[in-house]
């Protein structure tokens, strides 16, 4: 794990892969409590009987449960001290590239793309999580991510 105290620190890094997360398991139990928080029920996620049949022969998580579990791996690749408040401030862009089949495991790398010094306390981070699968050809989705975070 990187650990960051100040904000230049952070300017340092930008440009550089921070790292990757451990893996994680995407097991039904998983899936079906995403689809009851969020809803979306479809068949694809939660009947593993119909999945069979369908193109993956299994069942996949939702691409927003790949993306939600970002905070939790970032949180294995790196952690910023000496803030009073971080934000999660949005999202420039997210593309789900492959599926996340059931008991797959799912790993992020995390680059720091752009710092911005936004004040004197303050720093926006621009970063691309990249969420792998274990054994995969190419990622299940990349998002480019901003954070905002206010230094004591």
């Amino acid at each position: 794990m990187r650990i960051f105290s100040n904000s230049a620190e952070l300017i340092a890094a930008t440009g550089s892969e921070i790292g990757a997360s451990d893996w994680h398991l995407i097991d039904q139990r998983r899936i079906d409590m995403f689809a009851e928080t969020t809803g979306d029920h479809q068949w694809i996620h939660i009947d593993p009987d119909q999945a069979r049949q369908g193109p993956y022969g299994a069942t996949i998580a939702h691409g927003y449960l790949t993306l939600a579990m970002g905070p939790v791996l970032c949180g294995e690749i790196y952690r910023i001290d000496n803030v009073s408040r971080a934000v999660n401030y949005g999202l420039d862009r997210v593309r789900f590239l492959s599926p996340v089949i059931v008991g797959s495991e799912l790993a992020a790398r995390v680059t720091f793309d752009k710092v911005e010094s936004i004040g004197p306390r303050e720093v926006a981070v621009y970063s691309t999580v990249s969420f792998e699968t274990k054994g995969g050809d190419r990622p299940a989705c990349v998002a480019s991510t901003i954070g905002r975070y206010y230094f004591k």
